[in-house]
């Protein structure tokens, strides 16, 4: 008799030749570039790194990239909660439209995106003006900076929930009212645990997008020192003053700190999906 293991093909034919391309591309894309990164801010000694790193203009574009982008996400966590439940759940004329242009965020260029935002809000604008009136400034504010970061990341809360609320059944939000829940209990404890994983999801996104944004947010934000000035922006900046090993520390604290931030979305991801219950146990 053979031996039952040999000759046993793998249910992934060419495995082999897939994995090593994949992980050849992975590396040539992703992982050689990071690595590049931070071998280059080891050309920095200790105390070199932290005085960059612990410098007011850094510190402060730091604060203002980091802080203002879970701001957003937070905001796009739940306006796109909303959205979506109106895309989803309801029928109106238009609905087609609407669901459209939440793609157009995705192509739109970001150059474009801020001069859009700029006229906007500026003092003369559409909303700017009579914002203005209220002692409301956005344009050249952070504030203009924490608008277009809610601009360029709520299409990725959107997308990321809108298939799970699709294919949650209906039938088990029928058999809760058949069981006399009312219905803020239904959300809270049939929809809402389902929706967990999802919104994690597209707050990790959504909050990535913004901390990286630049092209949108240069143009609104007035970019001035320790005011306005996005931590993509100072790296920009020590790069045309020919200061790499600035830029590069820069860098790799944004690297390192957007990672940690999304590790933690993902772990709190993998746990809500842990807790969601079956479906015959929702309903009490």
């Amino acid at each position: 008799m053979s031996n039952g293991g040999a000759g046993r093909h793998s249910s992934l034919p060419g495995f082999g030749l897939t994995m090593g391309l994949t992980l050849t591309w992975l590396s040539v894309i992703i992982l050689i570039p990071l690595a590049g990164l931070f071998l280059k801010s080891f050309e920095l000694s200790l105390d070199q790194f932290w005085g960059i790193l612990t410098s007011r203009r850094t510190l402060s574009a730091l604060k203002i990239s980091f802080g203002l982008a879970f701001a957003a996400a937070i905001v796009n966590l739940v306006m796109g909660m909303i959205i979506v439940w109106a895309l989803v759940r309801y029928r109106f004329p238009g609905r087609r439209l609407f669901d459209a242009i939440v793609d157009i965020l995705f192509a739109l260029p970001t150059a474009v995106a801020g001069v859009a935002l700029t006229s906007l809000f500026a003092q003369k604008g559409w909303l700017g003006a009579p914002l203005a009136e209220l002692g409301i400034k956005v344009a050249f504010t952070p504030l203009g900076i924490f608008v277009a970061m809610i601009f360029i990341g709520i299409p990725f809360v959107v997308r990321t929930v809108q298939p799970v609320l699709i294919d949650l059944d209906a039938e088990i939000e029928e058999a809760a009212a058949s069981l006399g829940a009312n219905r803020w209990h239904t959300v809270s404890k049939v929809i809402l645990p389902s929706l967990v994983p999802a919104l994690l999801t597209g707050f990790a996104l959504a909050f990535a997008r913004a901390v990286g944004e630049y092209g949108s947010v240069i143009f609104i934000a007035g970019n001035l020192p320790n005011v306005s000035e996005i931590a993509p922006l100072l790296i920009v900046i020590r790069l045309s003053e020919f200061r790499y090993a600035d830029a590069t520390a820069i860098a790799v604290v944004m690297l390192v700190a957007s990672f940690l931030i999304i590790f933690a979305v993902n772990r709190l991801q993998r746990w809500a999906q842990t807790r969601i219950p079956a479906h015959w146990r929702l309903i009490k």
